[in-house]
């Protein structure tokens, strides 16, 4: 597996190096020092927050989890890594660099952050991109625009998180099934994906019954529910590979009952939306067919009375079901860069009327890599406002007063965009475990 890597690492690193030596020379640089970012200690205390890397500097190196390192590129010269590696006792120094990856670099060590400086470039227009100071937006904009289009060796580091993922969804749901907690839900999936909370690409969402209906829940509660007070589970987790983030949610049904159903219904319409997913097609417009979709399943499933799908989502009301995009970029970030980015200066392209956190309004294209996550919600304060409304009279309450205790449905996927098509990595990691 890792030979595969190996294989694709050195193309990924001539695209890379393609793309700065193109937006250096259209912004006016020369060079380019990229920070991989600092320990930041919490106020007050002695005790550091996490590190993240910088993604730009992950794109060029699988190193995670070292501070006060760089790369340097000068386009025509072979890469230089500044890697930091005290001498330190009351904490472990990151380990030698070792691996397919280090033959492309000229790695220098550094044991004190000061001497990084001494091997910055001596002369020349240097553009800095790092948390410390502001890099140039010029830079920035067409370095995120490039971003959209996934190398290959990119795209295996996300099919292989996809697959960890898959693993974990499944110790996950084993856990849910045998009366876990949130919290002991949690658990097993750090084991069974092999990671620390601090390894995941984004805090796991672990909601059962009403708390699915918090689209970021992530509080864990430690409680064991009775089994006649079980009702779904919705879980949002990923996992990661080289920094490359996969992003997977499923939802689940205590019994075999009329929210199962809607669940079976809702995979089916999520796999519709996948299924259209080819060049060339403006993501807007699926998640147009999102919004199409959920109003089906309320009129399915008899939320809604005297009204069809299209007058559903005509008159708003699929949006307090379903009020967050369809998607979004996923790669080096959960919700990766440059989703309204028209071209390399950065021009933007709007959000569609009434729906403001669609995340992604490019038209995409082979190499793209996006999620699919459509979502129908019984979400407390939006139900309250469109009782208040002249909609009121289009739902049928009693029937969503009974499924307010379930929270709500969200399915998510991966997907790549292909030469004439699509490649599902969350399908196939699930197929493979």
């Amino acid at each position: 597996m890792s030979d595969r890597l190996a294989g694709l690492y050195p193309l990924h690193l001539q695209t890379l190096a393609q793309r700065h030596d193109r937006a250096l020379a259209e912004s006016g640089y020369d060079h380019a020092i990229i920070f991989a970012g600092a320990i930041r200690m919490a106020f007050l205390d002695d005790m550091p927050y996490p590190f993240k890397p910088n993604p730009h500097f992950k794109a060029w190196v699988p190193v995670l989890d070292n501070p006060n390192c760089y790369v340097i590129y000068t386009p025509g010269r072979k890469p230089r890594l500044i890697y930091f590696q005290p001498v330190d006792y009351w904490y472990k120094p990151a380990e030698t660099p070792t691996g397919y990856w280090v033959d492309h670099f000229d790695i220098k060590i550094i044991a004190d952050p000061a001497e990084a400086k001494q091997h910055f470039p001596a002369s020349g227009r240097v553009a800095y991109i790092g948390e410390d100071q502001p890099a140039p937006e010029a830079l920035l904009n067409r370095l995120h625009f490039d971003r959209a289009w996934k190398t290959d060796y990119e795209i295996e580091c996300m099919r292989r998180a996809n697959r960890i993922g898959a693993r974990a969804h499944r110790a996950a749901e084993r856990a849910y099934r045998s009366g876990g907690s949130e919290y002991e839900i949690h658990l097993e999936y750090l084991q069974a994906a092999n990671s620390t909370e601090e390894e995941l690409p984004y805090a796991n969402i672990i909601g059962l019954n009403e708390n699915a209906a918090v689209l970021h829940y992530i509080q864990h509660d430690r409680r064991r529910l009775e089994e006649r007070k079980r009702f779904s589970f919705l879980i949002d987790a990923g996992a990661s590979v080289n920094g490359y983030a996969a992003d997977i949610t499923r939802t689940h049904s205590q019994r075999d009952d009329e929210f199962a159903q809607m669940i079976q219904a809702f995979d089916a319409g999520q796999q519709q939306l996948c299924a259209a997913v080819k060049p060339n097609i403006n993501y807007p417009d699926l998640h147009m067919s999102a919004h199409q979709m959920v109003a089906r399943m309320l009129e399915q499933f008899r939320f809604t009375r005297d009204i069809d799908a299209n007058g559903i989502v005509e008159k708003g009301m699929s949006s307090t079901f379903f009020p967050h995009g369809v998607g979004h970029y996923i790669g080096l970030q959960v919700h990766d860069v440059a989703g309204f980015m028209a071209d390399r200066t950065g021009t933007s392209i709007p959000k569609p009327k009434g729906h403001p956190y669609l995340r992604l309004t490019r038209t995409v294209e082979p190499n793209h890599v996006f999620t699919v996550e459509p979502g129908m919600y019984f979400i407390e304060p939006l139900l309250a406002d469109l009782k208040k409304s002249a909609n009121a009279k289009y739902v049928n309450w009693s029937k969503v007063d009974d499924f307010r205790k379930f929270g709500g449905i969200r399915i998510e996927d991966d997907v790549v965009v292909t030469t004439s098509g699509h490649e599902n990595l969350t399908r196939a990691a699930f197929a493979e475990t």
